[in-house]
């Protein structure tokens, strides 16, 4: 994408990690992620708790109501929360934030989007030539000065690092806006139409494993006790595995090497492009049984560990870290743990629910139609 969409600044998820400004970069979000990591829970709980009684008065009076636009705001809301300390509903942003970050996350990916146009218009509006990034320049303004003005601790870290503020603060909005609220919007209907579809059977032990664990922890929800549920922590890898949230991955090869594949070797020279497609990996026949079913309790079994090293949603196996030399994403273990957070929130709160599912341009477009409170 062009850098006027980001201040004028090539972001961190563009950088190579040779460049000198990726392991700065790279720094300051480990920074970030563990200097507010014990906001992280609780500010989860009480900005999807809201999602949650919204949904379920639209449900009773209404009969059914779309989650994403629900998922959007707590999304935008937490992560503003938990890692600045604000409540964006008290500032000049309001609850504008996840359509200001919507209609920028176009112009960022529109020649990747299929909306259902007909083709020949789709093919001439989205996928020939660069939307200009005028067109959101004020939306996108309004972000950044949200964020240029509740990040100070952050941004006075970044000069610590070597950073400008302004740079940094260009990075913090897209790491926040793009990398995290992006795999919010796109991961958490997903993951909750696999779920969905697993039926009551699989809502039934979900609940009594998260249940259990949170009683035998006085009540409360901590990451230790999130290691004590196996089903629970198996079906958010399943998630990720079968419907990674950035499938798309590309690179430029920085020397001559060989790729080999299960039953082919390819020749890669310097310069060449790379596309990959996660889910040819990750949808393995030769390695996963019933590679295209959702198996909810898959990394549950002796060879979990194993079967984990094939799951790479971060742009790197699951069993390995992200480090400022690679380019796995920073936030992975953040990912995971609210995904584990939402799954536990929504099964403490509901024993089952029922959705209808339809398509987006990014990812599932879920429908709640019944949401079954705990009974137990």
């Amino acid at each position: 994408p062009s850098t006027e969409l980001t201040g004028g600044y090539r972001i961190l998820s563009y950088l190579d990690p040779s460049e000198p400004k990726h392991a700065q970069l790279k720094q300051l979000m480990f920074f970030l992620l563990s200097s507010r990591r014990g906001h992280v829970i609780p500010e989860f709980h009480r900005s999807f708790t809201e999602m949650f009684e919204g949904l379920e008065k639209e449900v009773a009076s209404k009969g059914k109501v779309g989650l994403n636009a629900a998922n959007d705001q707590a999304a935008f809301n937490f992560l503003a929360r938990s890692w600045f300390g604000v409540d964006p509903a008290g500032t000049k942003i309001g609850n504008d934030g996840p359509n200001l970050v919507g209609k920028w996350v176009v112009f960022n990916l529109h020649p990747l989007l299929v909306l259902g146009l007909p083709k020949g218009l789709e093919e001439a509006l989205l996928h020939t030539f660069r939307l200009p990034a005028a067109l959101v320049k004020k939306d996108y303004q309004r972000l950044y000065e949200f964020f240029y003005a509740n990040s100070t601790e952050i941004l006075d870290e970044a000069e610590n690092l070597g950073l400008s503020r302004e740079e940094a603060c260009h990075n913090l909005l897209f790491a926040t806006c793009f990398n995290s609220f992006g795999g919010m919007k796109i991961f958490f209907p997903n993951m909750i139409k696999w779920i969905g579809r697993g039926g009551a059977k699989l809502h039934a032990q979900l609940a009594r494993e998260i249940r259990s664990v949170v009683k035998s922890n006085g009540g409360k929800v901590t990451m230790a006790g999130m290691e004590q549920m196996p089903l629970m922590k198996s079906v958010v890898y399943e998630a990720l595995r079968i419907e990674p949230p950035v499938p798309a991955q590309y690179g430029r090869a920085k020397r001559d090497f060989v790729v080999e594949s299960h039953d082919a070797v390819f020749e890669v020279k310097e310069g060449e492009m790379l596309f990959g497609f996660q889910p040819f990996a990750t949808k393995d026949p030769k390695i996963f049984d019933r590679a295209e079913e959702f198996v909810p309790d898959r990394f549950t079994g002796e060879n979990a560990n194993e079967l984990l090293s094939h799951v790479l949603w971060s742009n790197g196996p699951e069993t390995e870290s992200p480090t400022v030399n690679n380019k796995q994403c920073a936030g992975k273990d953040f990912v995971v743990l609210v995904s584990r957070l939402m799954v536990v929130e929504l099964f403490l709160r509901y024993d089952s629910f029922d959705i209808e599912v339809g398509t987006s341009p990014l990812g599932a477009s879920v429908t709640v139609t019944s949401l079954k409170r705990a009974s137990f």
